[in-house]
């Protein structure tokens, strides 16, 4: 989920060597274009990995299904960066479909684990807890490309929602650290979001991110003490210049944020 306007000017495809888009049909204020379904895999393999194959929609999931078969592949593993239903509410049926195995965080016995080394028909992913936008959100590093599977972490464009109480906003700033860290020591440099195009510049955009955080932090701040009473009421003040159909989304955020003010301030 994001709340960044729909401009509509991405459509999915080809991203870099091993990474391909197939855009799910669920453009929104919320999720722009729609959802980034990644199909990823190591030049010349006959396996692939689906990252997030998106909301319950047959045609897309077909559609995922032949983006892998026309490059002469199959499917071996499905990856949810989170369990939201725009990524991941398609997982069981797309796996009835392809027959291979979902791995998450937090499904049950198979859950993928912080640092773990995905390996796929020579392919290799890391998989990293970026928690924040929900508890159980992960993102995945491509390290042959130094790029970042971020899910709703970090977005295309636009912003992303700390979708509380489930999203915490200091577990979201931490994450976002440690996506700045990467990007600092060369590990990452370029984004795969979960919504909006690909982001070439992961420094700048990690940047971004934690700056946005602390104005919106100060101004919500500043809303409260001059009297606002509720998340409504900041809303209205703080993300005046935000489209109303997503003020829903924007007060989550805020909770999120007076939630830690609340509990960092004496």
């Amino acid at each position: 989920m994001t709340t960044g306007r729909g401009v509509r000017s991405w459509t999915g495809g080809p991203a870099t060597e091993r990474a391909d888009c197939v855009l799910a049909p669920n453009p929104s204020p919320m999720t722009l274009e729609g959802t980034n379904t990644w199909v990823l895999a190591e030049p010349g393999s006959e396996l692939a990995v689906v990252v997030d194959p998106g909301p319950l929609h047959e045609a897309h999931l077909q559609a995922v299904l032949r983006r892998v078969a026309d490059a002469g592949r199959r499917v071996a593993l499905v990856l949810l960066t989170h369990a939201h239903a725009d990524h991941a509410e398609g997982a069981d049926r797309f796996a009835e479909l392809s027959g291979a195995p979902v791995r998450a965080f937090g499904r049950g016995h198979d859950d993928v684990r912080p640092g773990e080394l995905l390996r796929v028909g020579g392919l290799e992913l890391v998989a990293t807890a970026t928690p924040g936008h929900t508890s159980d959100s992960f993102s995945f590093v491509l390290p042959a490309e130094t790029s970042l599977l971020t899910g709703d972490t970090v977005l295309g464009r636009g912003t992303t929602v700390v979708a509380w109480p489930d999203g915490h906003l200091e577990s979201y700033l931490e994450s976002l650290r440690r996506i700045e860290d990467m990007a600092a020591n060369g590990a990452v440099t370029t984004l795969l979001p979960g919504h909006g195009p690909v982001r070439r510049d992961a420094a700048a955009a990690v940047g971004f991110y934690l700056r946005h955080r602390a104005e919106r932090l100060e101004q919500v701040r500043h809303a409260r003490d001059q009297g606002a009473h509720t998340a409504y009421d900041v809303v209205q003040q703080v993300y005046a210049d935000v489209p109303r159909e997503v003020w829903p989304a924007a007060e989550l955020s805020v909770q999120a944020q007076l939630e830690y003010l609340r509990t960092h301030e004496p």
